[in-house]
């Protein structure tokens, strides 16, 4: 995708002649015969470059840098029909102003770099210093632009935490995928932490400097979704007249997630589909071709082949997308990594001190639960006791009775394996059990469960009707 450039200059010629030579440059053009109209146009649309003339009529070019910058009052006036209102904050316009000016004078240079100009330039208009100039602010931008997002996602990602040998398969997996530029297809329960899989991929990755686009599907209402995928122009309707950038075009050069995509509609899962073929589309209510360069890992709860069957899922696009596909295990198939998610989660606290801590008898407790709402279940409850709790050892006495009663009065499946005194039988009774929680972990689907035990299709298929469970 080529930078923008917005042109603000009150002399049609000379927004002619800049627009030519940036066209050839490829550089995508703006034009602006106003502060007024400046700041309407980035109301609307945001930018990566402004080249703005300082002697205009209306608001002349330092009163329009300081609007651009936050530092005046918004421009209300001379709106057309369903126009915004020229309100720009400086936190929505990040791109560098270079000032242009044919009375130049040394202080009206240092008056323009004072208001947060990022150049000068004096008309006549050397071109070769434009391009140069271009070139240096937008390469700054772009770093600037790839340190705060750095900076945020270091604020806002959870590591994926877990030493049990699932955790660690999994993350040999994703190291392995992640410097590739292959579709990924993560599967899992709710709450297991399928996007914590995905933003781990994505930082491992060669995209790793650019965005990470989060897009839930399912909450998003299926009249909405294809504008918050694909934008849309203005004039579409029961919106506003304001372009909208979508989530695919905010992940240029870097990775869109797509959360739960067996929730999105069959017409959108086209679309989806050809975004993965060509990497290209129209906003809604556009006929312009927009060319993305976007790596998507796609992740859902559901059974798509299931979906697929019900005529619910695109066969095409699941098997576009499952490319490489990845499981994260729910979380009482790795019991053992409760008390280090729990010492994780009581850090993350913002109350926390570092005399927090859970009760060995706690800690078993948690470890016996079967934790439906999984790892997101878990957070949540030691949220909930380090703020309710009395004190800061976290004792069985703390917890709700649904985990104590659960421990005190739930016999494990190893207990009942041991009180049996025949080899064969308990043999039967430890195949039953495990044979029934992959069939329970794969939704009964019968050939990805021989897969993941490692059974011809045909002899698991009887040993199931052996055990009573066919």
């Amino acid at each position: 995708m080529s930078h923008t450039i917005l042109i603000v200059d009150d002399e049609e010629s000379i927004r002619t002649s800049l627009r030519g030579i940036l066209e050839d440059e490829s550089y995508r053009v703006m034009e602006a015969a106003s502060g007024e109209e400046s700041l309407r146009l980035l109301a609307r649309q945001p930018v990566d470059a402004i080249l703005l003339d300082i002697w205009m009529d209306g608001i002349d070019g330092i009163e329009t840098l300081d609007r651009i910058k936050g530092k005046n009052k918004p421009i209300l006036g001379k709106n057309g029909p369903g126009e915004p209102s020229a309100h720009v904050l400086a936190s929505n316009v990040d791109a560098p102003v270079i000032m242009m000016s044919g009375h130049g004078t040394i202080n009206t240079a240092v008056v323009a770099t004072k208001s947060g100009a990022y150049d000068f330039l004096e008309k006549p208009l050397s071109l070769d210093r434009v391009l140069l100039l271009l070139e240096r602010a937008i390469r700054e931008l772009v770093l600037v632009r790839e340190n705060r997002d750095l900076k945020s996602r270091v604020l806002t990602n959870q590591p994926m935490i877990g030493d049990t040998p699932v955790m660690q398969a999994l993350d040999q997996q994703i190291r392995r995928v992640a410097p590739t530029s292959g579709w990924v297809l993560i599967t899992g329960e709710n709450g297991t932490g399928k996007e914590v899989a995905a933003r781990r991929i994505h930082e491992f990755s060669q995209r790793a400097n650019g965005p990470f686009i989060t897009v839930n599907s399912a909450a998003i209402p299926e009249n909405l979704i294809e504008n918050e995928l694909f934008g849309h122009e203005p004039g579409t309707p029961g919106e506003e007249r304001v372009p909208h950038v979508g989530r695919f075009e905010q992940g240029h050069r870097g990775t869109v997630f797509l959360d739960e995509i067996g929730d999105m509609a069959l017409n959108t899962q086209a679309k989806i589909l050809r975004i993965l073929q060509e990497q290209r589309f129209q906003r809604v209510g556009g006929n312009r071709e927009i060319q993305v360069d976007v790596r998507v890992i796609a992740a859902s709860n559901k059974n798509l082949e299931e979906l697929i069957a019900q005529e619910r899922f695109r066969a095409d696009l699941f098997y576009r997308l499952n490319v490489i596909p990845l499981r994260v295990p729910a979380l009482r198939e790795r019991r053992e990594d409760i008390p280090a998610l729990v010492a994780y989660f009581i850090s993350q606290h913002q109350n926390a001190s570092p005399h927090w801590s859970f009760a060995r008898e706690a800690l078993a407790s948690l470890e016996a639960y079967h934790w439906p709402g999984n790892v997101r279940e878990l957070k949540n409850l030691v949220e909930r006791l380090m703020i309710m709790a009395p004190g800061p050892l976290i004792t069985p006495e703390d917890l709700p009775d649904f985990l104590v009663r659960r421990e005190r009065c739930t016999r494990s499946p190893w207990d009942q394996l041991l009180e049996n005194n025949n080899l064969r039988m308990a043999r039967e009774e430890f195949e039953r059990h495990y044979l029934a929680a992959h069939l329970q972990r794969h939704q009964g689907n019968i050939s990805r469960t021989a897969e993941a035990v490692g059974m011809e299709r045909s002899a698991l298929h009887r040993k199931l009707k052996s055990l009573g469970l066919g």
